[in-house]
């Protein structure tokens, strides 16, 4: 059914309710030209006449009275729908899925669900964690995480917080390696490399020197496709990482870890919330969003300065 006959419908049975053609235009905001005239094509579309009509008085033919009986249970019936899906999109309760990736992201999601969950219990996370970017549009994602340097086309995306890609170490192994103090050091040490999920390549790590961000390729003495498994390595003592600072701050505040070459510490990606129109989301999503937005936007629980790292690195 097309709008136009929708309100063509409703005009009917307002005026038929009503008693009067101005009156049901009233009520929907219409003028009594655009009622008349929606009501025509109503009788025209039919092929039948539902009202006969003088300039005083409006009274149902017995095809309208037929047409009234039939479609006044049915129209009230949508727009209770209507009405409850309106309500359903104000109310902070439901499925509300989210996507992000596997690698690194752990650390910042437990915490933010576990603080909506406890605001809004009504509402039900369905959490996919993949470093592969599907489909969001056909996998009916409310709201998506990704981390890179640059927006995914056809959603709304907001910069959360830069991520730091810091050189580091366990106390424990640079006690028995020692400290290097130059990139080009690295090669008589145990660096760590983790390897792409979607190519199977050894990534290089990306470090600062001077104003520009470059590749530094790495022998690995412990490569691996999981970011989580490469940090318990390090805090073991057995390798030198470049680790991201949303799953590692804690560690280094807490000595667990030490950064090393601190002038060449890189923030050249950033983590990003994707969405799509406000206009069209659910309330819990919308309320997830300001939450991630809050809470994330440069935060400094993840993000170390200069001054703090070269401090900690003592």
């Amino acid at each position: 059914m097309a709008l136009h006959e929708l309100r063509s419908i409703t005009t009917f049975v307002q005026a038929a309710e009503l008693g009067s053609l101005r009156r049901a235009a009233a009520a929907q905001g219409l003028s009594p030209q655009a009622a008349s005239q929606a009501l025509a094509q109503l009788e025209h579309h039919l092929g039948v006449r539902l009202f006969h009509r003088t300039t005083r008085s409006l009274a149902l033919t017995r095809e309208g009275q037929q047409f009234l009986e039939t479609v006044q249970p049915a129209l009230l019936a949508l727009n209770h729908a209507l009405q409850a899906a309106q309500r359903s999109r104000e109310d902070i309760a439901g499925p509300l899925r989210i996507v992000g990736p596997h690698s690194s992201f752990r650390p910042i999601l437990a915490p933010l669900l576990d603080e909506f969950c406890r605001r809004h219990p009504e509402v039900q996370p369905d959490v996919q964690l993949d470093d592969r970017i599907g489909n969001w549009v056909e996998e009916r994602v409310d709201v998506g995480f990704r981390i890179g340097t640059a927006t995914k086309e056809g959603v709304i995306a907001r910069r959360l917080l830069p991520l730091q890609m810091i050189i580091c170490a366990a106390p424990s192994y640079l006690a028995e390696h020692g400290t290097p103090d130059s990139l080009s050091a690295l090669s008589s040490h145990r660096c760590s490399a983790l390897r792409s999920a979607t190519t199977g390549r050894i990534l290089p790590w990306h470090v600062r020197i001077g104003e520009h961000i470059v590749d530094q390729p790495v022998v690995p003495a412990f490569c691996s496709n999981d970011e989580e498994l490469e940090l318990q390595a390090t805090l073991a003592g057995q390798i030198i990482a470049q680790v991201s600072s949303i799953s590692t701050a804690a560690y280094f505040r807490s000595g667990q870890l030490v950064p090393v070459l601190t002038e060449h510490t890189t923030h050249h990606a950033s983590l990003w919330v994707y969405y799509g129109s406000r206009d069209a989301q659910p309330a819990r999503a919308r309320a997830f969003i300001d939450m991630a937005v809050a809470k994330l936007g440069d935060s400094g629980p993840y993000i170390l300065s200069m001054a703090e790292l070269e401090a900690l690195a003592g």
